[in-house]
């Protein structure tokens, strides 16, 4: 049995908003100025620093086999009070607009949405399972 989950839909999810929030990093500046475009980019990263240690967290938590309670301790300990003090204090720069920042969060989960939308819409599952399906037979 494999004693990982096949979570590789979050990871090509979370290069797609590294590209997104490059690419807006530099038109952003130009067109809505270099700090509201710092802040959507500070904003993106934390969103996806938070789905990487939300991941992380969910296959250290939930295995087949014994749970390694040391490492989901410490993961929690890192993604929950950390991570989330300095979401706080990204939103309390004087410098950065609350609302960017917002956006930024959101970024990943817009990203994620979209992508299964997509998946769903080409048909990109049913089509793997058909194939699963016919190496077996």
């Amino acid at each position: 049995m494999n004693s990982r989950f096949n979570l590789d839909f979050i990871d090509r999810t979370l290069k797609t908003t590294a590209l997104v929030l490059l690419i807006s990093l530099v038109f952003g500046m130009y067109y809505f100025g270099f700090w509201n475009a710092l802040a959507f980019f500070s904003g993106g990263i934390f969103g996806m620093v938070n789905m990487m240690l939300l991941k992380r967290f969910v296959q250290e938590a939930f295995r087949p086999e014994k749970t390694d309670t040391a490492s989901v301790i410490m993961i929690a300990l890192v993604k929950f009070p950390l991570l989330y003090v300095s979401g706080y204090f990204l939103l309390t720069i004087e410098q950065f607009s609350v609302y960017p920042v917002i956006y930024g969060f959101t970024l990943v989960l817009a990203v994620l949405v979209l992508k299964a939308l997509g998946r769903v819409f080409l048909g990109l599952d049913t089509q793997e399972s058909n194939n699963r399906t016919q190496k077996v037979i």
